[in-house]
């Protein structure tokens, strides 16, 4: 599909208001598309988000439940962590999924792209899917307090559905691999 190249927004200004090793927030003063000024306020992260959904050969997948401190609730998800920029995502994602689950995968493929919030940051997220699964010893931060659980795929399309899982990398992965599955373009 054709799009315009150029970009509308013209910056006057900018300010950082606030970074830290993770994110960084900059206030920006603008001319809108429309020829008007006003000020925009970008969340830079300095992540990639990384999410890793392991589906076994008889299509059940490995949730991670933990208590996410930005939304203040616990949230069951597919392993995911940060990849720092310039890394490769997919050794930030075989990290990520051998510290959170002690799974390795033989198999790897990108699944998803995806901006998780692009109306006020830059937050790239990519999504694999690893197949060929071996276990061995989870190594999580010490930040985290993990959970793992062993489930069906199509019990985890049914917690997408109800809303029981609301992660937006999750929520992507299990319904693009719903679609691959219905076209008999993933066995």
């Amino acid at each position: 599909m054709q799009h315009p190249e150029e970009n509308p927004w013209k910056i006057t200004s900018q300010k950082e208001i606030y970074s830290n090793p993770w994110i960084g927030l900059t206030e920006y003063q603008v001319i809108n598309p429309s020829g008007n000024p006003g000020i925009y306020g970008k969340v830079h992260f300095k992540n990639v988000a990384i999410g890793v959904f392991p589906l076994d050969d008889d299509l059940n997948t490995y949730l991670v439940g933990q208590f996410r401190f930005a939304l203040g609730q616990y949230s069951w998800e597919m392993p995911e962590g940060g990849g720092p920029l310039g890394t490769e995502p997919l050794e930030s994602a075989k990290r990520e999924l051998l510290e959170e689950t002690g799974l390795k995968a033989n198999d790897w493929s990108e699944l998803q792209r995806i901006h998780l919030s692009n109306s006020v940051s830059d937050e790239l997220g990519i999504v694999y899917l690893a197949r060929g699964l071996e276990q061995f010893e989870a190594e999580p931060e010490d930040t985290e307090q993990l959970e793992v659980r062993k489930i069906p795929f199509e019990k985890v399309y049914e917690m997408v559905c109800n809303n029981e899982i609301t992660d937006s990398l999750t929520v992507a992965a299990v319904l693009k691999i719903k679609v691959l599955l219905l076209e008999q373009k993933l066995g």
